[in-house]
C-alpha cells in the first residue's frame, strides 16, 4: 500500500511539474506572439531601421543578418576548438590528470558569466588586439562562451560510439585520425552537428557579450569582419531601454524567438537521426 501511494504521489509530482513548465513556456510564447505579430511583416523583415528616433519605423534586417553572422562565426570558432578538444580527450589523452585538468578548465569556462566574457572581449579583442567593436570581436567572444557546450556534447557523442568498432579498427592497424574521420565521425556526426546548432542558438540570444564587443545602435548589413554590426538582442535592448517603440520591441522579440525555435527544431531533427 505504501508503495502504491508513493507511486501516485510521484506520478502527480511529475505531471504537475511538467504541466507547470509547459504552461509557462506556452504562456511566454503566446504573450510575445500576441504583442508582436502586428509588427511583423515583409517590410519589418527586409527593411532597415528608420524614423526618429531610429527604430521607430522600418525593420530589422541588419540586426537579423548581424545575429546570423555572429552565430556562424561563433560556431566555427568554437567547433574547431571544441571538437579538437573532445577528440584529444577521447582518443589521444592517456594521462588521467591531464584529462581531469582539461575538464576543469572547460567547466570553469562554462561557469563564467556572459558579462564577464563580454568584458574580456572588450578589453582584449577590442582594445588590446585593436579589432575594435566589430563582428570578429563578437564572434570570438561568443565562440568562447559556447565552446564548453560543444566540447561536452561532442565528447559525449564520441564516447557513446560502439567501442568494438574502434577496437576493431585499431586491430587492423588503422591509425586514430583515419578511425575518427571514417568510423567515429560517421556514427555521431548528426549529434555533433545538432550540438553545434543548439550552441549557436544560445549564442544568437546572448546580449551582454554582444553589447560590449560588436553591436551598435545603427549599422548597415554586415560586409566586413572588422565592422560593427547590429544584433537582435542589442536592438531589442535599445528599443526598450530608450523607450523608442514597445510594439517594435515585441516584434523583434518574436522574430528572435522564431529563429531560436527553428534552430532547436533543426537540432532535434539532426540529433534523432540514427547513427551511421
Amino acid at each position: 500500500m505504501n508503495s502504491f501511494f508513493k507511486n501516485i504521489i510521484l506520478g502527480l509530482w511529475y505531471f504537475i511539474s511538467s504541466f507547470i513548465v509547459v504552461s509557462i513556456i506556452i504562456f511566454i510564447f503566446s504573450y510575445i506572439f500576441i504583442k508582436g505579430y502586428t509588427s511583423v511583416n515583409i517590410g519589418f523583415i527586409f527593411d532597415g531601421p528608420k524614423g526618429t528616433p531610429l527604430g521607430m519605423e522600418g525593420g530589422i534586417l541588419p540586426a537579423i543578418l548581424g545575429s546570423l553572422c555572429l552565430m556562424f562565426l561563433a560556431c566555427v570558432n568554437s567547433a574547431i576548438l571544441g571538437i579538437g578538444t573532445a577528440v584529444y580527450l577521447c582518443l589521444y589523452c592517456d594521462n588521467k590528470r591531464i584529462e581531469n585538468f582539461i575538464h576543469l578548465i572547460v567547466s570553469s569556462i562554462a561557469g563564467v558569466p556572459s558579462i564577464v566574457l563580454g568584458l574580456f572581449g572588450y578589453s582584449f579583442l577590442v582594445y588590446f588586439c585593436n579589432f575594435g567593436v566589430s563582428l570578429i570581436s563578437g564572434g570570438i567572444t561568443l565562440g568562447i562562451m559556447i565552446f564548453p557546450y560543444i566540447e561536452v556534447l561532442t565528447e559525449k557523442s564520441i564516447r557513446e560510439v560502439d567501442k568494438n568498432l574502434i577496437l576493431s579498427s585499431y586491430a587492423l592497424g588503422i591509425d586514430k585520425s583515419y578511425t575518427f574521420i571514417h568510423i567515429i565521425l560517421q556514427q555521431c556526426k548528426g549529434e555533433i552537428i545538432s550540438g553545434i546548432i543548439m550552441s549557436g542558438g544560445f549564442a544568437i540570444g546572448a546580449a551582454a557579450p554582444v553589447m560590449l564587443t560588436s553591436a551598435v545602435v545603427s549599422a548597415p548589413n554586415p560586409d566586413s569582419l572588422f565592422s560593427p554590426i547590429m544584433a537582435l538582442p542589442y536592438h531589442l535592448y535599445i528599443l526598450i531601454s530608450q523607450g523608442i517603440s514597445l510594439e517594435k520591441a515585441y516584434g523583434t522579440a518574436l522574430v528572435l524567438v522564431i529563429m531560436l525555435v527553428l534552430l532547436n527544431l533543426l537540432a532535434v531533427f539532426l540529433g534523432k537521426r540514427k547513427r551511421g
